[in-house]
């Protein structure tokens, strides 16, 4: 696995996201809490858009769609939930869970770096 330069660190200030494309991948690049994640944009479920998802307080990302929520540092599902809020629950235990890829960052000299590939 390589890393890539992808920006520089001033176009993506705290508390902001970035939707970047990283060899076949889309990755959301997140600035967060001083640190930067990157994750596929997809949500594992049906592949929608996580772009848009809400950051929780414990360093999770939720699927604005179906309101699974991820870890950012590690991809592990921190709760599924694949359906709408009010059948989830009950339908989501249906669906095979399955962990958000992330890529590894890295900041050198004013730019980000970010893997070529999932870890």
């Amino acid at each position: 696995m390589t890393k890539i330069k992808v920006l520089p660190v001033s176009d993506i200030p705290e508390n902001t996201r970035k939707v970047i494309e990283v060899g076949e991948y889309k990755v959301l690049v997140i600035h967060s809490g001083g640190k930067f994640f990157a994750v596929d944009n997809q949500c594992p479920h049906m592949k929608l858009p996580l772009k848009n998802g809400k950051l929780t307080e414990d360093g999770g990302i939720t699927c604005p769609f179906h309101h699974s929520a991820f870890d950012l540092e590690s991809g592990d599902v921190k709760d599924w939930t694949p359906w709408p809020p009010l059948v989830g629950k009950a339908l989501g235990s249906l669906a095979r869970e399955k962990a958000l890829p992330i890529f590894a960052t890295e900041v050198k000299e004013g730019w980000l770096w970010v893997a070529n590939e999932p870890v």
